[in-house]
């Protein structure tokens, strides 16, 4: 089933339920996350959003420990670039795992960070 191209609105929406939603190029077949205008590939806007297993690999990451304001309390923790089974890459928090574990290549499953009316894409344990 075909869908209209989702906004950043719609893909934070989506993931605070839980599902984590790519759009793909119907002319190129080039999968893009978080969704774009414009397909990077072939310059087209004729996507459909696709869900994603959430299911990845760390790829790289870095461990955060003097934070912003906002989250100095949660110092220290980890970001990481996930490489998602279906191959495109994703930026998220780590949570669940210690930071002594954390490692590239480490298995991963998407979790939606909830705080208030804000959503963040986080990455645990697979």
């Amino acid at each position: 089933m075909t869908e209209p191209a989702i906004t950043l609105q719609t893909f934070f929406e989506r993931a605070r339920d839980g599902r984590l939603t790519a759009v793909r190029c119907r002319k190129c077949g080039e999968l893009a996350i978080p969704p774009r205008q414009f397909c990077p590939a072939c310059g087209e806007r004729a996507w459909e959003a696709v869900r994603l297993s959430g299911e990845g690999a760390i790829e790289s990451f870095t461990v955060i420990r003097v934070a912003p304001r906002a989250h100095a309390a949660d110092a220290p923790y980890a970001i990481a670039v996930v490489k998602l089974t279906e191959g495109v890459s994703l930026l998220g928090r780590i949570v669940d795992i210690s930071l002594e574990k954390i490692a590239i290549g480490v298995p991963v499953r998407f979790r939606p960070l909830v705080r208030g009316s804000q959503t963040a894409v986080g990455f645990g344990p697979a």
